[in-house]
């Protein structure tokens, strides 16, 4: 099992995984994950701004940045996607989050409205670390889509790539359920540990919530639909 990794500046743990955001944080004992949603996307750079002035204004550090929640009005290509990666990862180095080389502590959601596009990849919502003596712990798991990471092209690694069949949408989905499961063990916590969902799929997947998500307790608080696509 993969252990998670202390960010002390940020006061949270995180477990490694791609050069783009980690798989998952949890807040240190002592401190807790916030989280805030702007009424709407806000584009990248004013979001990234929005979310300084704010850990300014209740005085915590740029590095108490933990994770974000990100919309881009359609899927990127390959080069596209390294590139968007190239500015986003720029200022977490500005804020002392990541160095050259070394990992990526923050968690991210990367995703595409089917509706109400923003015009430019935006800041949808943010998570940080904030002290509070005895607070219960507290993680955030990033999002993953059916294809495992780390491994070059995601469509060559996609589970069943292209099948939007009933049986090709429930394999995909015991893929992500697996991997959600998986990431979070790392950090310390099980489904039953979570207090809020989020699915991203534009493909009709109750069948799916019915065979493995409600059985795996994934629904005890409901889940929170996105009608979106991948990035």
């Amino acid at each position: 099992m993969t252990e998670a990794i202390a960010f002390t500046p940020g006061n949270y743990h995180y477990m490694r995984g791609v050069r783009q955001y980690s798989c998952g944080v949890a807040a240190d004992p002592g401190y807790r994950l916030e989280r805030v949603r702007f009424s709407r996307p806000v584009p990248l750079k004013e979001g990234f701004r929005r979310v300084a002035a704010h850990l300014q204004a209740i005085g915590r550090p740029l590095t108490a940045f933990a994770a974000c929640e990100l919309r881009s009005p359609a899927p990127f290509t390959e080069d596209g996607f390294r590139a968007f990666n190239d500015v986003y990862i720029g200022t977490l180095k500005d804020w002392g989050i990541y160095a050259e080389g070394g990992d990526n502590p923050v968690a991210r959601s990367n995703v595409c409205p089917e509706f109400d596009k923003p015009a430019e990849p935006s800041l949808h919502a943010f998570s940080y670390t904030a002290a509070h003596a005895g607070a219960a712990r507290s993680f955030v798991i990033a999002g993953s889509a059916e294809a495992a990471e780390g491994k070059g092209d995601y469509r060559d690694n996609c589970i069943r790539l292209g099948d939007t069949s009933r049986e090709g949408l429930l394999e995909k989905g015991r893929w992500v359920l697996g991997e959600m499961s998986r990431r979070m063990a790392a950090l310390g916590f099980a489904w039953g540990d979570t207090t809020a969902a989020q699915l991203y799929t534009v493909h009709p997947i109750q069948h799916v919530m019915a065979q493995e998500m409600a059985p795996h307790g994934v629904v005890r608080h409901g889940v929170d639909w996105h009608f979106n696509r991948p990035p």
